[in-house]
């Protein structure tokens, strides 16, 4: 019988978007939902995955759950806030996944060794089943080289991107790197634009 790490699903290609830094404004742990903000052009990159039939998907690891620094019930508040941001501009997601795991901190069940915790690949496999996912033709991209580690694993490629952590990271921080990105992108429209020129085939 096949591992649900190594099979791969046939279908469409799927943008995978980190949240914080990337699609939204780095500030930290979001602790109310008026924290979240979009980027200036993030909308815009969701239309244009819309408008094409990629799948736009955020995989974004929430530790202040475990943490103690905001509950679920803020953590879904903040989801549908951002739902909400997106489709008053026209755009949306076709599936959110979230970790609010941490190895370390926090108390069971938060509190745990999983494998939803982003670089690890569990999400990625639990939305390419969910959603119809080739994971070979899709794009992972983040302001984290740390994120980006997943890429591979799951035959997909990485985008690094330059809003949020991104600048310091790629400037200060590539000699380092564990897995090099395979494209460097200035914010989130770019990389989608990349995806989709190219890197979503």
């Amino acid at each position: 019988m096949s591992s649900p790490y190594t099979a791969q699903v046939a279908g469409r290609p799927a943008v995978f978007i980190d949240r914080d830094g990337t699609l939204t404004e780095e500030v930290g742990y979001v602790n109310h939902p008026q924290r979240l903000r979009l980027l200036p052009r993030s909308a815009e990159a969701i239309r244009r995955l819309n408008e094409r039939g990629i799948a736009a998907v955020v995989v974004t690891n929430q530790a202040g759950v475990a943490r103690g620094y905001f509950s679920e019930e803020v953590l879904h508040a903040v989801t549908a806030r951002l739902a909400d941001q997106l489709e008053q501009a026209g755009a949306h997601l076709d599936g959110i996944y979230v970790c609010a795991h941490h190895p370390s901190e926090g108390e069971p069940p938060w509190r745990a060794e999983c494998d939803c915790r982003k670089p690890r690949p569990g999400l990625f496999f639990q939305a390419a089943a969910e959603l119809g996912v080739e994971l070979r033709a899709s794009t992972v991209v983040s302001d984290k080289a740390s994120d980006l580690a997943v890429a591979p694993t799951i035959g997909a490629r990485g985008v690094l991107v330059l809003t949020g952590y991104g600048l310091g990271e790629w400037e200060y921080r590539r000699h380092a790197f564990v897995t090099p990105p395979d494209h460097v992108a200035g914010d989130l429209l770019d990389a989608v634009q990349w995806a989709i020129d190219g890197g979503c085939r």
